[in-house]
């Protein structure tokens, strides 16, 4: 089965987030069927949220695999689990020890109840275009347009390489 590139968002603001936010790569690049082809540095954002929290530290993972969109999606939340992730319905934009996000699966595209990728808003979050950029350049993403243009037209926000 061919291997398709798949760019991860990761985030933190409970605990070590920094620490955490390196194990969660680690435990990325042991995941079966998948190699960890390279990853971000480390920023740090503010939250974009109305719940008052603390700052994230993000990064992105480059991954080849060749697990499908849903089996992926289901290793990722056991390792956010692994990190006592709490998913509240109610409070979407809630702090958390982890999040991990299926930014582009390859040139798929799908949207249902469980999954949307290209994720739905990574064009306003300069979090994860930034770190993006870093691991994989300029590139065109369909619908959406280059990253050097997403992120000259993200909305502004306090982002630090760390």
């Amino acid at each position: 089965m061919p291997l398709e590139e798949v760019y991860i968002g990761i985030g933190s603001n409970i605990g070590d987030s920094a620490v955490i936010v390196s194990n969660a790569i680690e435990r990325l690049s042991e995941l079966p069927k998948s190699e960890l082809v390279r990853h971000s540095s480390q920023y740090r954002s503010e939250a974009v949220s109305d719940i008052p929290q603390d700052d994230y530290i993000n990064a992105v993972a480059l991954l080849k695999t060749s697990f499908q969109p849903m089996e992926l999606l289901l290793e990722l939340q056991a390792i956010e689990e692994a990190f006592y992730r709490k998913r509240d319905p109610a409070l979407k934009w809630a702090p958390r020890t982890l999040d991990l996000d299926i930014i582009l699966f390859g040139s798929r595209s799908c949207d249902d109840s469980h999954l949307t990728v290209p994720h739905p808003e990574m064009q306003n979050r300069l979090f994860v275009l930034q770190p993006m950029f870093e691991i994989g350049g300029d590139f065109y993403i369909a619908g959406l347009g280059s990253l050097q243009y997403l992120i000259n037209n993200a909305p502004s926000i306090a982002l630090e390489r760390i």
